[in-house]
């Protein structure tokens, strides 16, 4: 062949089969050539399924792994984990799955050796008595069904008026999207010389991060963590999202992602200024936070509720 002979004719001369040749010819190839030549990964799907066929997004079953690492079952290792996982939530989990995922989440040392960067702080009762004294946030997920994709949906909603201040959504969801969703949310609502409010989150990955601890912290902002299994604890925006998968993503299909973020615009449209709440006077919450700034004081506020 190196004399110009075709390889069919070289082949047949020593009597090799084609198949054996090219097959071999493959195994040689560089590693940077077979990296060229699509000898690929399958990529990972970012889902997995429950016995009854529900698509569970990676973020969700790592949230899920992080509350497990967070309780008594911090001493199982990834094998027992995916267990727990398949007990509490019917889970298709197998162990090479929870091993890639722990390891992302940094969860497979035997023992961490350094304090973590920003302690949690247990959320305390706190008596709300007008906007911006105490905000709730939290991701929820979409689905995509023209493109068997999940969406991400971070918003953050005040627990007196039950505005949402602020909502983030898109392909994936960073600790950098929930700190500019955060920031953004400050900016429109709080005036220069204003307290901040309190920010309660749960336990996800992008509320741990030291990009979120940190952002906090420069803010002087005081961040709760409700302890893990404890919704109740983040009630208001919990509340929320139930409406969010009742009114808008259990009856509609969506075909494209810009699709999905049309209408859930339009939703957080509709639920700010037109939806009535029953524990706010019959009012949407952005007309009842205008109404409860025009009272003169806040005696007159507890008397008209």
């Amino acid at each position: 062949m190196k004399r110009g002979e075709t390889a069919a004719l070289v082949l047949r001369a020593v009597g090799l089969s084609s198949s054996t040749y090219y097959d071999r010819k493959k195994r040689t190839l560089h590693p940077v050539e077979q990296v060229t030549s699509g000898t690929k990964g399958r990529p990972h799907p970012g889902f997995s399924l429950t016995q009854t066929g529900l698509k569970i997004n990676d973020e969700q079953i790592k949230e899920w792994l992080l509350e497990l690492a967070e309780g008594e079952e911090h001493v199982y290792g990834y094998k027992l984990l995916a267990q727990c996982l398949r007990n509490e939530h019917d889970l298709v989990l197998n162990k090479k799955k929870s091993y890639r995922l722990c390891q992302e989440l940094g969860l497979l040392q035997k023992k961490r050796e350094l304090a973590p960067r920003h302690p949690r702080r247990l959320p305390r009762n706190r008596t709300v008595t007008g906007p911006n004294q105490l905000w709730q946030m939290d991701i929820k997920y979409g689905y995509v069904i023209g493109r068997e994709r999940f969406f991400f949906v971070l918003s953050i909603i005040d627990v007196f008026d039950r505005v949402v201040v602020k909502q983030y959504r898109g392909p994936v969801c960073e600790a950098k999207h929930a700190v500019q969703t955060l920031w953004y949310a400050l900016k429109t609502r709080i005036k220069p010389g204003e307290p901040l409010p309190v920010i309660r989150t749960e336990n996800g990955p992008q509320f741990i991060s030291k990009l979120f601890g940190d952002s906090c912290e420069s803010l002087d902002m005081v961040h709760e963590r409700i302890p893990p299994r404890s919704p109740n604890m983040n009630a208001y925006i919990e509340s929320f999202h139930s409406l969010l998968e009742r009114d808008l993503f259990s009856k509609m299909d969506f075909m494209t992602f810009e699709e999905a973020y049309k209408e859930l615009d339009r939703y957080m449209d509709f639920y700010n200024n037109r939806k009535m709440h029953g524990s706010l006077r019959l009012m949407p919450p952005a007309r009842f936070s205008e109404w409860v700034m025009t009272l003169d004081d806040r005696t007159m506020f507890h008397k008209a509720m």
